[in-house]
């Protein structure tokens, strides 16, 4: 089963709003950290730990460090598990 782009966008948004503990956040393709108030670089290991955890994945430190906006990671979920 191949996961489209705007369904993992909208688990990432539940997930993300779960441990940020916000539900004013909306992330798209181009949301950074510098998006978020409280996303620093400890909430972005929780953010991590906590989709790898959901998608039954593993990232990369490498692919991790990679990530210059949400939508990368959405295609990395994507090329993983789809």
């Amino acid at each position: 089963m191949t996961l489209e782009r705007n369904s993992i966008l909208e688990t990432l948004n539940k997930i993300w709003r779960e441990e940020l503990d916000s539900e004013s956040i909306v992330l798209n393709d181009s949301t950074t950290a510098n998006d978020i108030e409280d996303w620093d670089s400890i909430t972005n290991i929780q953010l991590v730990v906590a989709t790898e955890k959901f998608y039954k994945i593993r990232f990369t430190a490498a692919e991790i460090s990679g990530f210059k906006n949400v939508g990368e990671m959405v295609d990395c979920i994507k090329n993983k598990v789809g």
